[in-house]
């Protein structure tokens, strides 16, 4: 069985962030899903789990970050092309997301951008030419 990974994110409107991670191309699994939590998928092995504050807080002790105000991670999702990229951007900022809070990125065989969801949780999104990446002299 290949690795999967399931991101978890405290969100301050479960329905607002269920709709946003929709509206950019996840699935809601209503399987793992309640007023609680929303079980978002990406593919077949890349899940966010979407969790109130009062679920995230019965996983750590921790305070939990504001993301507008710190950052606590970057999550990087791959894309096809860059088109799919600048599409997924302009996805998040037309469902209440924040465009391009980290610069973009363009390196001819790679490039990327970034966006903030609703709750300031900072996602990069990349497109690489691997064929090129591995032809490219290292610096």
């Amino acid at each position: 069985m290949s690795k999967m990974i399931f991101v978890n994110l405290p969100v301050s409107d479960l329905a607002r962030s269920t709709a946003f991670y929709q509206a950019i191309g996840a699935e809601n699994n209503p399987q793992f899903s309640d007023d609680t939590a929303s079980c978002m998928v990406f593919s077949e092995s890349i899940y966010v789990m979407l969790l109130t504050h009062d679920k995230y807080r019965q996983f750590t002790s921790k305070t939990i970050a504001d993301a507008k105000a710190t950052s606590e991670v970057i999550i990087c999702l791959s894309s096809d092309s860059r088109e799919a990229v600048d599409n997924m951007v302009a996805k998040a900022q037309g469902a209440g997301g924040a465009a391009d809070p980290g610069p973009k990125q363009d390196h001819g065989f790679m490039y990327g951008r970034s966006f903030e969801d609703p709750d300031g949780h900072h996602w990069e999104v990349m497109w690489m030419d691997v064929a090129a990446a591995t032809a490219a002299p290292s610096a």
